[in-house]
């Protein structure tokens, strides 16, 4: 198998800076090229494949999977957002490190700062690193970065604190100095400094941000028919911490959204499913709040379901050098909030950060559903999912249920069970 067709396999884009590394047990090595590539434009790492593109796989690969992702936690500095997932391609695991363009550069692995030129990674030399800390002087300091105005004693949501620490005992995927210290806990998550949350930690773990910065609100409304009007089934304004304001959100949609009946060709047996690919609009959504930009006071993220698609709509703009089409063939990340990311990866709900768009596809394409599509205008980046061509056998059990916001009746009668075919 060569080169090009394990790119191909693990959708990892044809443009991508991709190194190979038949076993990937040296830190050392490893290490020196994540920086490399947190230091020039990001890149992958993928470990079980030799430089002729021959698989040798790896063996124990969860566990050393784990155990490379803490080493890289402990080695690099500053603190840097780096998956490490196992891939399996014709039978072999492979681990595939993902590493995004550092936005706090200059990066260091065990105290030395690398370079990634062309194929190579190399020790940065003294210009190139002065070059480096003048650029970050003038840069101007990232929104999530600024300190928020937030009361570390009277705004902190100590429950979303617990919440971080947990799945972080669950993943091993990073080390608190002191897990049972709030303050300790978000200084080690660069979303506090001197006794004051950043505004990234207040959007993160602020009780209600929302008082402080209006832009984080979300809203959501279901419509009875295909296009925008005063006929709402539901509606309603989240605003919270960050994580439970998105499951709130991804509730309301599988509320709204109709559940698809199929029968299998064998048997007579039906199975039951949402419309659109539950994995899928947890990544859609994801994206939404980790990408958006929250700097903006009349953005916001909204999301829309109609009878015949779902809309996501963040208040953001596609990062330099990404399209809808390099959406669709994968990409690497470009992070707008870096920190916020992070703590989404170690709660579990940010995994292929390069790559969510094409497991969104690739989900809509296996449920037989037409293609979501990317959109970007001077308003922000929408994320639509289209339902069947045709109506599939559907038992439109969407809760009637409604919020209080809503401002006329939901009609009880829905379409008991139409038989669409999906294309």
């Amino acid at each position: 198998m060569k080169t090009r067709a394990v790119i191909e396999s693990l959708s990892l884009g044809e443009r991508q800076s991709v190194e190979f590394i038949s076993d990937c047990r040296d830190l050392e090595l490893v290490g020196q090229a994540v920086c490399g590539f947190l230091n020039t434009s990001g890149g992958y790492i993928v470990c079980g494949v030799d430089e002729r593109g021959e698989l040798t796989g790896i063996d124990r690969a969860a566990e050393l999977a784990k155990s490379l992702e803490q080493g890289l936690q402990r080695g690099l500095s500053p603190g840097a957002l780096v998956s490490v997932q196992v891939q399996e391609v014709e039978g072999k695991e492979l681990l595939v490190i993902e590493v995004p363009a550092g936005k706090d550069l200059p990066y260091a692995f065990e105290n030395t700062i690398y370079l990634r030129e062309g194929q190579a990674t190399r020790k940065a030399d003294v210009e190139t690193i002065r070059d480096m800390v003048l650029r970050k002087q003038v840069e101007p300091e990232r929104w999530e970065r600024r300190f928020s105005p937030a009361d570390m004693n009277e705004d902190l949501d100590r429950d979303e604190v617990r919440s971080v620490v947990m799945a972080v005992k669950r993943s091993g995927r990073f080390r608190f100095r002191n897990g049972s210290d709030p303050v300790m806990v978000l200084e080690d998550l660069a979303v506090s400094r001197y006794g004051r949350l950043t505004n990234g930690g207040d959007v993160l773990f602020g009780a209600n941000p929302a008082m402080r910065y209006p832009q984080v609100r979300v809203r959501a409304a279901c419509f009875s028919t295909g296009r925008a009007d005063d006929t709402y089934r539901d509606m309603k304004s989240f605003e919270g911490p960050l994580v439970p304001v998105l499951e709130s959100v991804y509730d309301f949609i599988q509320r709204n959204t109709p559940t698809i009946s199929r029968f299998g060709e064998n048997n007579l047996e039906r199975r039951d499913e949402p419309l659109y690919p539950p994995a899928a609009i947890r990544e859609g959504l994801v994206n939404a709040f980790a990408h958006r930009d929250y700097s903006d006071f009349s953005g916001g993220i909204a999301v829309y379901v109609y009878s015949n698609r779902l809309e996501i709509w963040n208040a953001g703009r596609f990062p330099e050098g990404v399209t809808p089409d390099s959406l669709l063939s994968g990409h690497i990340s470009v992070l707008r909030n870096p920190d916020i990311a992070h703590v989404l990866y170690l709660r579990g709900l940010m995994e292929k950060m390069g790559r969510g768009s094409v497991m969104i596809r690739k989900a809509c394409a296996e449920r037989g559903l037409p293609l979501p599509r990317w959109s970007e205008d001077d308003r922000g980046v929408t994320l639509t999912f289209f339902g069947p061509e045709v109506t599939t056998e559907v038992t439109t059990e969407v809760t009637t249920e409604v919020t209080p916001e809503v401002t006329t009746e939901v009609t009880p009668e829905v379409t008991p069970e139409v038989t669409p075919e999906v294309t």
